[in-house]
């Protein structure tokens, strides 16, 4: 499989032979202040209904959509979606979001939206993740210890960090390098905009990764 950074939290994830791809929380230029590149996709993603997660309009093509919580099957890809919380006191500041797991070539990746709570169920419900994609900027989203602790407890082979402040990104939020040095810096690499991913070891240690944003193809 393929994993392709977009900026933000938008992420494109392409199946073996790159058959199938679905996007994840697609974002508006007016409010994040950088171009999302232009792609096509064969499932949109959304976690939560702000502007900076789902403008499907961002989105070449009419995929279908999925916005709900649920299990199911994509074509050759599993997704599941279960609710959390926008925010630390229930929901009551922005509302709810959703935790999208994929499999993907028996790859298991999680995206983790807007993700706004600590909360161990959450943890228990993302064991054998393979990936991470997690939010470290705070404000909006858990802030960079926050997001170490569900890396901690869950241990993913590899830690995708998004939604944090770069380039032309105008929102208030704190930049990577918050998160990153809350780790060794062995553990820490560096990708292009493109990631392909095979299979792991159960031996394999966690690793951040930070990717490159994707300009458009």
């Amino acid at each position: 499989m393929r994993i392709q950074y977009l900026g933000h939290s938008c992420f494109r994830l392409l199946s073996d032979g790159f058959s199938h791809s679905i996007i994840c929380d697609p974002y508006d230029q007016k409010l994040v202040g950088e171009k999302m590149p232009n792609l096509s996709a064969d499932l949109i993603t959304i976690s939560h209904q702000h502007s900076d997660h789902n403008f499907v309009e961002g989105v070449l093509g009419e995929a279908p959509i999925a916005d709900c919580p649920g299990e199911g099957a994509f074509d050759d890809i599993g997704v599941c979606a279960f609710e959390t919380f926008h925010d630390d006191k229930k929901g009551s500041k922005r509302g709810k979001n959703l935790v999208f797991v994929f499999n993907v070539d028996g790859i298991k990746v999680a995206h983790l939206g807007d993700l706004g709570e600590v909360n161990k169920e959450i943890v228990e419900k993302l064991q054998g993740v393979d990936v991470l994609l997690v939010p470290v900027g705070g404000n909006y989203t858990i802030n960079s210890v926050e997001a170490k602790w569900y890396c901690d407890q869950i241990q993913p082979h590899v830690v995708i960090p998004m939604h944090y402040k770069r380039g032309e990104v105008t929102i208030d939020i704190d930049p990577v390098e918050d998160f990153l040095d809350l780790f060794p810096p062995s553990l820490v690499q560096y990708a292009t905009d493109t990631l392909t991913l095979d299979f792991f070891d159960e031996d394999d240690y966690m690793k951040i990764v930070v990717m490159e944003k994707m300009q458009d193809e």
